[in-house]
């Protein structure tokens, strides 16, 4: 069995055209450490688990995002951040599907 920590994910490029994979390889990969609880609202996570959880984040993002939050501390914020920033997408990826 391959461990997880070998896994290899895709950085999420800084246009977001990969925004959609990479959300899912994110909350899978957090979901099996124990962390996804971490980029939900109101949690209680510890500040391991955050710390934890932020590296995580910064490690998969393109350096230019890395750049731009690079004063954000939380992970939550973190995500709500790259959310707010490329969430437009699934909007646009959904239609063509539809439309295909």
């Amino acid at each position: 069995m391959t461990n997880i920590e070998n896994q290899k994910f895709v950085t999420l490029d800084i246009s977001g055209k990969n925004y959609l994979s990479c959300v899912l390889d994110v909350k899978l990969h957090l979901s099996t450490k124990k962390l996804k609880h971490t980029i939900d609202e109101d949690n209680t996570a510890s500040n391991e688990e955050r710390a934890t959880t932020l590296i995580f984040l910064r490690h998969h993002i393109d350096d230019g995002l890395k750049y731009e939050y690079l004063t954000v501390e939380n992970p939550l914020e973190l995500w709500q951040n790259i959310n707010d920033r490329f969430e437009h997408l699934k909007a646009v990826v959904l239609s063509k599907t539809l439309n295909d």
